[in-house]
């Protein structure tokens, strides 16, 4: 299976790393680390040093509680990260669910669009159906940064998130994003408790059933606290488990702050065997 990216045709018969660049002052895990475009591209360059087959940059953050950044705000924390990492090689992926922010950084070369909102927001969808080739990653979440840990509810977490997907893959192959270029990701963490998260990974083999390859991001997230006890920066053990869950049921990018970690993991399950390649 591949996915098809605007400079690239990524082959997903191994897992592929996504190594996050928050350029954020709030995020999580990292707010503030990357927060200056200097730091932000320096640590795109370490993170493929790490081994990094995908950059993810996001200017927004999607953390519970997170207030939204103007465009002018968001953009002026991503561009010049997006400019410098299309030169170093590697599919950059942009995090964002605006239009106004697609359209600049696809105009400065990126070539994946990684929506928390499943291009739901006005023109998103119409952009990125408008540009050929460029990669899509739609996600699942349950309400808004904002409110999406108040309150989440689910008959069936699986299911709900299934339908959802299905919904938002038929969109946008209607709306003429070719099928190849799309990715899906249940969203973890979204909208969703830690019972929630868990029935999700238990279930997310099912998900193959859209046909799409799947992208799923655990790295530091609350449940993997709640489960060990550990504060956001002692989650690295944690978080790789998680990936290989993930990708034990079927995931073919994982998402991730632990790089060389989550690198090194990957390595020993594939030469333990324990990796099945999707053709």
């Amino acid at each position: 299976m591949w996915w098809q990216t605007r400079r690239f045709r990524i082959d997903l018969s191994r897992p592929q790393v996504m190594g996050i660049v928050n350029v954020t002052p709030d995020s999580f895990s990292d707010g503030g680390q990357h927060a200056s475009s200097a730091a932000a591209m320096a640590h795109c360059e370490q993170l493929l040093q790490e081994g990094a087959d995908i950059l993810d940059i996001g200017g927004e953050s999607t953390r519970p509680g997170a207030q939204t950044p103007t465009v002018q705000e968001e953009l002026s924390r991503v561009l010049s990260v997006v400019r410098h990492a299309v030169t170093l090689g590697v599919p950059v992926s942009v995090d964002t669910s605006r239009a106004e922010v697609m359209a600049a950084v696809l105009e400065a070369g990126a070539d994946i669009i990684n929506d928390v909102r499943a291009l739901q927001s006005p023109g998103s969808l119409a952009l990125v159906a408008a540009h050929p080739g460029v990669g899509a990653c739609l996600m699942h979440m349950q309400g808004d940064p904002h409110s999406m840990q108040q309150a989440p509810h689910y008959s069936d977490v699986v299911a709900e998130v299934q339908q959802f997907l299905a919904a938002r893959l038929a969109a946008a192959l209607q709306a003429g994003v070719p099928e190849d270029c799309i990715m899906l990701d249940p969203g973890y963490g979204f909208g969703k408790t830690a019972t929630h998260n868990l029935d999700l990974l238990r279930g997310q083999a099912t998900l193959s059933v859209l046909g799409r390859p799947l992208l799923i991001g655990w790295s530091r997230k609350r449940t993997l606290g709640e489960i060990t006890g550990k504060p956001v920066h002692e989650r690295q053990a944690a978080s790789v488990a998680a990936a290989l869950a993930g990708i034990q049921r079927g995931a073919r990018i994982v998402r991730v702050h632990d790089v060389a970690a989550t690198v090194d993991a990957v390595k020993v399950w594939a030469a333990a065997g324990l990796i099945d390649n999707i053709q």
